[in-house]
């Protein structure tokens, strides 16, 4: 299931297009609250993900639910900790356990996100929002390499609902991650909800987000549910897909054909039949968008 790739001295030597890519069809994201379920009997899915630092440890319960599953389904690694964005160094120890967890588990896709989230004070356990400047572009350039070297394959790097944009920004979000990938081979992973937020949130267009962003380098495709308040639209992913985010994943398989997707559903988690269905109806939006 291994993507692995040799490991580059830099950016400029990237591909143009990445390897990176989710398994085909539709997966869920794995929480504890549904460990018994796919113990007794995995269910009818694609694919599972996780979030990559849940199963840092060497041993314990967790990594036992995930070493069973692996053996019936793909697994994706989806990382939420390590801040690429960040100004402080990568962490070493953070990368060093994704790298023993990435060999151990064999994952088809490894993903972070377009993020920072810690200072030389420590982390701050956010999905902190970027400038998208030509300086954090090298920045972040950098970095991404050197966490495809330490991986020695390439990543997916997620574009994120952020509440406040930059002055400075020569950049929109997607456009950012274009270039991105084409200097470092990185691939994308598109949250269409995210880009719905941002579309509510700062007026942005999200149709003419994703068509900044060439077909080749979306590797999968993130669902989630929102939370409209009355000063903004959070993303909660507490709820189900809403019927405007579907209409935009519709627009999102017309632009990139079949892509890998996976239902995001973080708090207040519900029963996992009501995962499923939800996984049903992207799958049946795949097949209606399959040439016959």
């Amino acid at each position: 299931m291994s993507s692995s790739v040799s490991p580059r001295s830099g950016a400029s030597r990237a591909p143009a297009v990445s390897g990176a890519r989710a398994p085909a069809g539709v997966g869920i994201g794995l929480r504890h609250a549904h460990y018994e379920a796919f113990l007794d009997a995995p269910p009818a899915l694609d694919w599972v993900e996780v979030h990559s630092e849940n199963y840092f440890g060497d041993g314990g319960y967790d990594l036992h639910v995930l070493e069973t599953v692996r053996r019936d389904l793909p697994v994706s690694l989806h990382g939420v900790g390590l801040g690429p964005g960040s100004a402080a160094p990568l962490e070493p120890a953070h990368l060093e356990r994704l790298r023993r967890l990435v060999e151990r588990i064999e994952p088809a896709v490894v993903s972070e996100h377009l993020c920072w989230g810690a200072t030389a004070a420590g982390h701050l356990h956010e999905l902190l929002p970027m400038p998208l400047t030509r300086a954090t572009l090298d920045h972040l350039g950098a970095r991404v390499a050197q966490i495809q070297d330490v991986l020695r394959r390439p990543i997916l790097l997620e574009n994120v609902s952020t509440y406040v944009r930059f002055r400075d920004d020569a950049f929109g979000e997607t456009a950012f991650l274009a270039e991105l990938a084409r200097r470092t081979g990185c691939g994308v992973l598109l949250d269409v909800n995210n880009l719905y937020v941002n579309q509510c949130n700062h007026g942005e267009d999200a149709l003419a987000a994703m068509d900044a962003l060439p077909r080749e380098a979306v590797g999968e495709v993130h669902l989630a549910g929102h939370r409209v308040t009355g000063a903004a639209v959070i993303d909660d992913h507490g709820s189900r897909v809403a019927p405007p985010v579907w209409a935009l994943y519709e627009a999102a398989l017309r632009r990139f054909g079949d892509v890998p997707t996976l239902i995001e559903w973080d708090t207040d988690v519900p029963p996992l039949d009501i995962l499923l269905d939800e996984a049903r109806l992207a799958r049946e939006r795949l097949a209606a968008g399959r040439p016959v």
